[in-house]
């Protein structure tokens, strides 16, 4: 049998069977097991309904071979473009489950942490961290995703040194993983009087968020601390120590939050980023180990990478490591990153189709 049918099979089975388990009473009154199986579920959907379709078709071309059989034309005759339109359909159809079944890294189906910081061109950079934010939200929002902002920390001139915030959604993670790195913007900067253009950086990185049980965190390696709110914004400044700083001790990876409602909340929060941050660091590291060179040249995700230049004076937009430009930065401002995004992703399934075949 066809390897791709056999693994279609497998999939068809996994999605019933968790089909089953969600309609059970004990997984229904267990809120974290549903929504655990539902997010698998979901994962599979894709590849699910695409076999559906694919037994359908086969099925039509079957019944079709068998009415050519039959003495009356017109019979032969409908029975004959049925086959013709399945076929067409079919051919497309095993092309995009080639895709499908392609290998996907398994944190693509998770809700994502991304990080922007305000980097060279000092309160210019600031400002074009905010802007990218808000170019994110509106993607986020065109796409049905949820923003919940974690970490932020304001400019005096405008945008944020610093603004971390979770996209919560089915495929969240694939959809912004590529925005790692560092982001360049040319425009004339408000406070600039001769009408010069400057050039700016903002760095952005993307972590998978990631479930307590899918990374373990001794309560040794971390030290907790509580401290007052400061800057801008927060409702219990100077009134109780409702910050909450935590450090990974092993790592020295740092988290200070002070946005929540309350200390509990800054905890959870603090906890939520470390872990992101945490898995992010120890999966690099045993990739190094390993000696693993990624197989997709979209490239490494390190924030020192440039990835992308906004020129505000042509209205363009530039992914270098893709070659894409597109002379439309007003629309990619507000939120339409369909084109780069759905390019990125392309470009790393070829990749992974080459990978596939050598």
């Amino acid at each position: 049998m066809d390897a791709k049918i056999v693994k279609l099979e497998e999939i068809e089975k996994k999605y019933d069977d968790i089909s089953e388990q969600l309609m059970k009473d004990e997984t229904v009154s267990d809120v974290k097991k549903y929504t655990k199986l539902s997010k698998e579920q979901a994962k599979l959907k894709a590849p699910y309904d695409a076999y559906q379709n694919y037994k359908k078709y086969t099925q039509i071309i079957e019944d079709g071979e068998e009415m050519l059989k039959d003495s009356d034309p017109e019979i032969r005759d409908m029975a004959q473009m049925e086959i013709d339109d399945a076929k067409e359909k079919l051919e497309v159809l095993n092309k995009h489950i080639e895709e499908l079944l392609l290998p996907r890294d398994p944190e693509d189906a998770n809700d994502c942490l991304v990080e922007i910081r305000g980097a060279a061109g000092g309160d210019e950079g600031n400002i074009f961290a905010g802007d990218l934010f808000r170019m994110y939200s509106y993607y986020a929002d065109s796409l049905g995703y949820k923003i919940e902002v974690m970490e932020s920390s304001e400019s005096e001139a405008g945008g944020y040194a610093l603004i971390s915030f979770m996209v919560k959604g089915l495929d969240a993670y694939r959809h912004f993983k590529f925005e790692s790195g560092a982001h360049r913007v040319q425009r004339v900067p408000k406070t600039e009087t001769q009408g010069r253009v400057h050039t700016s950086t903002a760095t952005v990185i993307v972590f998978p968020d990631i479930e307590e049980e899918d990374v373990e965190i001794p309560d040794s390696d971390l030290e907790i601390e509580t401290h007052r709110a400061s800057g801008a914004g927060g409702q219990h400044i100077n009134k109780t120590d409702s910050a909450v700083r935590i450090v990974h001790k092993p790592t020295g990876i740092t988290v200070n939050c002070q946005d929540g409602r309350n200390q509990i909340a800054n905890k959870e929060t603090a906890l939520r980023i470390i872990r992101a941050r945490v898995y992010d660091y120890y999966k690099q590291k045993k990739e190094e180990e390993e000696g693993k060179i990624r197989r997709s040249k979209i490239g490494t995700g390190d924030r020192s990478e440039k990835i992308r230049t906004y020129n505000y004076p042509q209205n363009r937009v530039s992914d270098h490591r893709i070659g894409l430009t597109i002379n439309q930065l007003d629309r990619i401002m507000e939120g339409k990153l369909d084109d780069i995004v759905n390019a990125l992703l392309a470009n790393d399934d070829k990749e992974k189709l080459l990978n596939e075949h050598v």
